[in-house]
């Protein structure tokens, strides 16, 4: 299965994008947490991206694609994946378009999530991420099971600083401007499922995601 979840930041793309990966056993790829992981190694194209990424501004379109086309060259990305927060913008949007033509694949599902504005603005601030392996949880929708520590690998949680209010502020208006015009990019190709998100659980927002893609019956 290949997929596309995208919507305003903090519509659940990152915690269902990761639920997919674990059930179905497909590469989950966020070009966010990607970046991340750079910044913390202090790597060259970390500290290229880092003052972007801390104050909630887009990494230019030519340096995600040269990312993404070199994990698509990767193996184990021909058995499936989920792209998460990847294409922000029309221009990634038609790059990918082009990567995918050449590897000979097709989509099987483009998904738009949303929400109420002041509940991104909620999920957003109460939202965990593990110091050692970047999963993603949520103090109020998906909580861990001890407080401060991955379910996952045992390691310490904290909160991103684009996650801060000013931050999270910068984000949603750069969403508005570059990212939207996606939902008519993706609706005129016929390709766009839209699920809203809001006052969901996680369990309760992956049951419509399967819906949406036809995997379970309502």
């Amino acid at each position: 299965m290949r997929l596309i979840l995208f919507g305003e930041p903090g519509s659940g793309k990152g915690t269902l994008s990761a639920m997919l990966s674990h059930r179905l056993g497909i590469n989950h790829i966020s070009t966010g947490n990607l970046f991340r992981s750079e910044i913390a190694r202090g790597t060259e194209l970390g500290r290229e991206v880092g003052s972007l990424i801390t104050e909630g501004r887009l990494v230019p379109d030519a340096i995600v694609i040269s990312v993404v086309r070199g994990l698509f060259e990767s193996t184990d990305f021909h058995k499936g994946f989920v792209l998460d927060g990847f294409p922000r913008t029309l221009e990634q949007a038609r790059d990918l378009d082009e990567l995918l033509h050449a590897h000979s694949w097709t989509l099987d599902g483009i998904v738009f999530l949303k929400a109420e504005r002041d509940e991104l603005v909620r999920r957003l601030s109460s939202r965990r991420v593990c110091r050692s392996c970047a999963a993603v949880f949520n103090t109020i929708t998906y909580p861990t099971r001890q407080e401060g520590v991955c379910d996952k690998c045992g390691g310490g949680l904290y909160q991103r600083e684009d996650d801060a209010a000013d931050a999270v502020k910068v984000r949603l208006g750069v969403y508005e401007k570059q990212t939207a015009p996606m939902i008519d990019y993706y609706s005129r190709k016929g390709l766009l499922k839209l699920i809203d998100t809001t006052g969901d659980d996680a369990e309760k927002s992956y049951a419509k995601l399967m819906m949406a893609l036809g995997k379970i019956k309502g």
